[in-house]
Protein backbone atom coordinates (compact mmCIF):
# COMPACT_ATOMS: atom_id res chain seq x y z
CA UNK A 1 0.00 0.00 0.00
CA UNK A 2 1.25 3.29 -1.00
CA UNK A 3 2.42 5.82 2.09
CA UNK A 4 0.23 8.35 0.41
CA UNK A 5 -3.13 6.60 1.78
CA UNK A 6 -6.82 8.44 1.22
CA UNK A 7 -9.26 8.77 3.66
CA UNK A 8 -11.46 5.88 3.01
CA UNK A 9 -8.16 3.36 2.28
CA UNK A 10 -7.41 1.57 5.71
CA UNK A 11 -3.81 2.47 7.30
CA UNK A 12 -4.02 5.82 6.59
CA UNK A 13 -1.30 8.44 7.89
CA UNK A 14 -2.58 11.35 9.84
CA UNK A 15 0.30 14.00 9.11
CA UNK A 16 0.60 15.74 12.10
CA UNK A 17 4.43 16.27 12.59
CA UNK A 18 4.64 16.22 16.69
CA UNK A 19 2.65 12.94 16.41
CA UNK A 20 4.74 10.47 14.05
CA UNK A 21 2.81 7.16 13.89
CA UNK A 22 -0.93 8.56 14.21
CA UNK A 23 -3.27 7.24 12.28
CA UNK A 24 -7.10 5.75 11.60
CA UNK A 25 -7.49 2.06 12.09
CA UNK A 26 -11.03 1.80 10.82
CA UNK A 27 -11.58 1.08 7.05
CA UNK A 28 -10.44 -2.52 7.38
CA UNK A 29 -12.66 -5.39 5.80
CA UNK A 30 -14.60 -7.47 8.55
CA UNK A 31 -15.60 -11.12 8.21
CA UNK A 32 -19.03 -11.11 7.64
CA UNK A 33 -19.48 -8.44 5.85
CA UNK A 34 -19.07 -4.21 6.15
CA UNK A 35 -15.52 -2.60 7.17
CA UNK A 36 -13.95 -1.26 10.61
CA UNK A 37 -15.28 2.56 11.06
CA UNK A 38 -13.30 5.27 10.31
CA UNK A 39 -13.21 8.50 12.18
CA UNK A 40 -13.95 6.39 15.62
CA UNK A 41 -10.28 5.33 16.52
CA UNK A 42 -6.91 6.64 16.20
CA UNK A 43 -3.61 5.11 17.41
CA UNK A 44 -0.38 7.09 18.27
CA UNK A 45 3.26 8.24 20.06
CA UNK A 46 3.32 10.10 23.12
CA UNK A 47 1.12 14.02 22.84
CA UNK A 48 3.98 15.60 24.98
CA UNK A 49 4.61 17.54 21.83
CA UNK A 50 1.66 18.89 20.89
CA UNK A 51 1.26 22.67 20.29
CA UNK A 52 0.20 25.65 17.64
CA UNK A 53 -0.82 23.82 14.11
CA UNK A 54 -0.34 20.74 15.29
CA UNK A 55 -2.48 20.74 18.34
CA UNK A 56 -5.08 22.79 15.99
CA UNK A 57 -4.91 19.64 13.52
CA UNK A 58 -5.39 17.05 16.27
CA UNK A 59 -8.20 19.09 17.80
CA UNK A 60 -10.15 18.90 14.29
CA UNK A 61 -10.13 14.90 14.86
CA UNK A 62 -13.03 15.80 17.61
CA UNK A 63 -11.37 13.03 19.85
CA UNK A 64 -13.18 12.87 23.13
CA UNK A 65 -10.64 10.43 25.03
CA UNK A 66 -7.10 9.83 25.07
CA UNK A 67 -6.31 6.47 26.63
CA UNK A 68 -2.33 6.72 27.67
CA UNK A 69 -1.22 3.38 28.34
CA UNK A 70 2.53 4.32 29.88
CA UNK A 71 3.62 3.84 33.08
CA UNK A 72 3.56 6.52 35.75
CA UNK A 73 7.32 7.12 35.51
CA UNK A 74 6.57 7.54 31.37
CA UNK A 75 3.27 9.71 31.87
CA UNK A 76 5.79 12.49 34.23
CA UNK A 77 8.48 12.39 32.15
CA UNK A 78 6.43 13.46 29.36
CA UNK A 79 2.84 14.47 30.38
CA UNK A 80 0.44 14.21 27.31
CA UNK A 81 -0.68 17.94 25.55
CA UNK A 82 -4.62 16.98 25.35
CA UNK A 83 -6.69 18.57 22.43
CA UNK A 84 -9.54 21.18 23.33
CA UNK A 85 -12.36 18.64 24.69
CA UNK A 86 -10.60 15.49 25.24
CA UNK A 87 -10.71 13.54 28.68
CA UNK A 88 -7.24 11.55 29.87
CA UNK A 89 -7.92 8.08 30.75
CA UNK A 90 -5.02 6.08 32.28
CA UNK A 91 -4.50 1.92 31.50
CA UNK A 92 -1.37 1.66 32.67
CA UNK A 93 -0.80 -1.59 30.77
CA UNK A 94 2.96 -2.46 32.59
CA UNK A 95 2.36 -1.46 35.68
CA UNK A 96 2.90 -5.49 37.27
CA UNK A 97 5.98 -5.77 35.16
CA UNK A 98 9.14 -6.68 37.03
CA UNK A 99 12.39 -6.76 34.91
CA UNK A 100 12.90 -4.72 31.43
CA UNK A 101 10.10 -4.11 29.75
CA UNK A 102 10.36 -2.66 26.20
CA UNK A 103 9.16 1.16 27.66
CA UNK A 104 12.43 1.03 29.95
CA UNK A 105 15.04 0.56 27.38
CA UNK A 106 14.96 4.19 25.98
CA UNK A 107 16.95 5.36 29.15
CA UNK A 108 19.74 3.10 27.66
CA UNK A 109 19.98 5.41 24.15
CA UNK A 110 22.14 7.59 25.68
CA UNK A 111 25.16 5.38 26.58
CA UNK A 112 26.59 3.25 23.49
CA UNK A 113 28.03 0.94 26.22
CA UNK A 114 24.40 0.24 28.01
CA UNK A 115 23.09 0.10 25.30
CA UNK A 116 25.48 -2.39 23.45
CA UNK A 117 25.09 -4.36 27.00
CA UNK A 118 21.79 -4.24 27.25
CA UNK A 119 20.69 -4.55 23.72
CA UNK A 120 23.43 -6.78 21.61
CA UNK A 121 23.76 -10.30 20.90
CA UNK A 122 19.49 -10.37 20.01
CA UNK A 123 18.81 -9.25 24.10
CA UNK A 124 16.25 -6.74 22.47
CA UNK A 125 14.30 -9.23 20.60
CA UNK A 126 14.21 -11.57 23.76
CA UNK A 127 13.07 -8.46 25.82
CA UNK A 128 10.61 -7.40 23.50
CA UNK A 129 9.22 -10.94 23.42
CA UNK A 130 9.05 -11.18 27.07
CA UNK A 131 7.23 -7.81 26.76
CA UNK A 132 4.54 -8.79 24.03
CA UNK A 133 3.65 -12.07 26.33
CA UNK A 134 3.60 -9.57 29.33
CA UNK A 135 1.22 -7.11 27.78
CA UNK A 136 -1.86 -9.99 27.29
CA UNK A 137 -0.68 -11.76 30.54
CA UNK A 138 0.17 -9.47 33.54
CA UNK A 139 -2.73 -8.31 35.85
CA UNK A 140 -2.46 -5.11 35.50
CA UNK A 141 -2.47 -5.41 31.23
CA UNK A 142 -5.99 -7.36 31.21
CA UNK A 143 -6.93 -4.47 33.94
CA UNK A 144 -5.98 -1.76 31.28
CA UNK A 145 -7.19 -3.32 28.44
CA UNK A 146 -10.49 -3.93 29.75
CA UNK A 147 -10.72 -0.52 30.94
CA UNK A 148 -10.23 0.48 27.25
CA UNK A 149 -12.56 -1.47 25.88
CA UNK A 150 -15.33 -0.89 28.27
CA UNK A 151 -14.82 2.76 27.38
CA UNK A 152 -14.31 2.60 24.12
CA UNK A 153 -17.51 1.09 24.18
CA UNK A 154 -19.71 4.33 25.27
CA UNK A 155 -20.71 6.43 22.24
CA UNK A 156 -19.88 9.25 23.73
CA UNK A 157 -16.56 8.55 24.50
CA UNK A 158 -15.89 8.24 21.38
CA UNK A 159 -13.54 8.84 18.32
CA UNK A 160 -10.90 8.55 20.85
CA UNK A 161 -7.49 7.75 20.65
CA UNK A 162 -4.81 5.61 22.48
CA UNK A 163 -1.01 5.46 22.39
CA UNK A 164 1.99 4.45 24.45
CA UNK A 165 5.30 6.19 24.17
CA UNK A 166 5.83 5.19 20.41
CA UNK A 167 2.46 3.82 19.53
CA UNK A 168 3.85 0.98 18.46
CA UNK A 169 4.28 -1.94 21.05
CA UNK A 170 1.07 -1.54 23.80
CA UNK A 171 -0.29 0.80 20.90
CA UNK A 172 0.15 -2.11 18.64
CA UNK A 173 -1.84 -4.91 21.01
CA UNK A 174 -4.62 -2.16 21.32
CA UNK A 175 -5.10 -1.87 18.34
CA UNK A 176 -4.33 -5.24 17.20
CA UNK A 177 -6.50 -7.31 19.68
CA UNK A 178 -9.53 -4.31 18.25
CA UNK A 179 -9.17 -5.16 14.57
CA UNK A 180 -9.15 -9.18 15.52
CA UNK A 181 -11.87 -9.14 17.68
CA UNK A 182 -14.25 -7.42 14.88
CA UNK A 183 -13.41 -9.25 12.29
CA UNK A 184 -10.82 -8.52 10.51
CA UNK A 185 -8.50 -10.91 9.21
CA UNK A 186 -4.81 -11.45 10.06
CA UNK A 187 -3.28 -10.71 7.36
CA UNK A 188 -4.74 -7.28 7.66
CA UNK A 189 -3.94 -7.09 11.11
CA UNK A 190 -0.49 -7.64 10.64
CA UNK A 191 -0.35 -5.15 7.87
CA UNK A 192 -1.59 -2.39 10.36
CA UNK A 193 0.71 -3.58 12.94
CA UNK A 194 3.55 -2.98 10.47
CA UNK A 195 2.95 0.04 9.13
CA UNK A 196 4.84 1.66 12.30
CA UNK A 197 8.07 0.81 10.60
CA UNK A 198 6.67 3.49 7.56
CA UNK A 199 5.57 6.10 9.86
CA UNK A 200 7.44 5.77 12.74
CA UNK A 201 11.35 4.93 11.33
CA UNK A 202 11.83 8.30 9.48
CA UNK A 203 10.78 10.36 11.95
CA UNK A 204 13.52 8.98 14.30
CA UNK A 205 16.42 9.52 11.68
CA UNK A 206 18.13 12.05 14.12
CA UNK A 207 18.01 9.97 16.82
CA UNK A 208 19.90 7.09 14.98
CA UNK A 209 22.15 9.83 14.20
CA UNK A 210 23.15 11.13 17.17
CA UNK A 211 23.53 7.64 18.38
CA UNK A 212 26.07 6.89 15.74
CA UNK A 213 27.52 10.09 16.73
CA UNK A 214 28.33 9.05 20.24
CA UNK A 215 29.29 6.00 19.07
CA UNK A 216 26.82 3.93 19.30
CA UNK A 217 25.52 0.76 16.35
CA UNK A 218 22.48 2.14 14.91
CA UNK A 219 21.52 -1.53 14.01
CA UNK A 220 20.87 -1.79 17.68
CA UNK A 221 18.34 0.39 18.03
CA UNK A 222 16.13 -1.27 15.38
CA UNK A 223 14.92 -3.72 17.56
CA UNK A 224 13.67 -0.80 19.92
CA UNK A 225 12.16 1.78 17.23
CA UNK A 226 10.78 -0.80 14.93
CA UNK A 227 8.55 -3.56 15.00
CA UNK A 228 8.67 -7.01 13.95
CA UNK A 229 5.85 -9.59 12.87
CA UNK A 230 7.63 -12.16 15.49
CA UNK A 231 6.71 -9.81 18.44
CA UNK A 232 2.89 -9.82 17.51
CA UNK A 233 2.85 -13.79 16.90
CA UNK A 234 4.62 -13.73 20.69
CA UNK A 235 1.26 -11.99 21.82
CA UNK A 236 -1.44 -13.74 19.52
CA UNK A 237 0.68 -17.11 20.84
CA UNK A 238 0.56 -16.07 24.57
CA UNK A 239 -3.10 -15.22 24.00
CA UNK A 240 -4.07 -18.95 22.31
CA UNK A 241 -1.96 -20.46 24.92
CA UNK A 242 -3.81 -18.81 27.71
CA UNK A 243 -7.65 -17.80 26.33
CA UNK A 244 -7.59 -20.03 23.42
CA UNK A 245 -9.12 -17.52 20.65
CA UNK A 246 -9.44 -13.63 20.52
CA UNK A 247 -12.99 -14.55 22.17
CA UNK A 248 -11.51 -15.85 25.17
CA UNK A 249 -9.19 -13.35 25.67
CA UNK A 250 -12.29 -10.67 25.95
CA UNK A 251 -14.46 -13.42 27.82
CA UNK A 252 -12.00 -14.95 30.23
CA UNK A 253 -9.16 -12.62 30.32
CA UNK A 254 -10.71 -9.26 30.09
CA UNK A 255 -13.78 -10.44 31.53
CA UNK A 256 -16.15 -8.40 29.03
CA UNK A 257 -19.79 -9.36 29.56
CA UNK A 258 -21.35 -10.02 25.96
CA UNK A 259 -23.60 -6.96 25.85
CA UNK A 260 -20.53 -4.64 26.11
CA UNK A 261 -18.96 -7.30 23.22
CA UNK A 262 -22.05 -6.77 20.73
CA UNK A 263 -22.05 -3.04 21.76
CA UNK A 264 -18.21 -2.97 20.62
CA UNK A 265 -19.61 -4.73 17.22
CA UNK A 266 -22.48 -2.36 16.45
CA UNK A 267 -20.57 0.51 17.72
CA UNK A 268 -17.33 -0.07 15.45
CA UNK A 269 -18.19 -2.00 12.13
CA UNK A 270 -20.11 -0.19 9.13
CA UNK A 271 -22.30 -3.29 7.77
CA UNK A 272 -23.38 -0.76 5.20
CA UNK A 273 -19.83 -1.05 3.45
Amino acid sequence: MSSETTRSEPGRRIDIPSVPNLRDIGGYEVAGGGRVKMGQLYRSVELGHLHGEDLAAMARLGIRTVFDLRTEAEREAEPDVLPPGAEQVVCDVMADETGAAPATLFKALGDPAAAREMLGDGKASKLFETGYRETVSLPSALSAYRTFFETVARDARRPALFHCTTGKDRTGWAAASTLLFLGVSKEDVFHDYLLSNRDLLPALKTVYEHFRAAGGDPHLLDPVFGVDEAYLRTALDEMTKRFGSIEGYFSDGLHIDEATQQTLRESLIDRAS
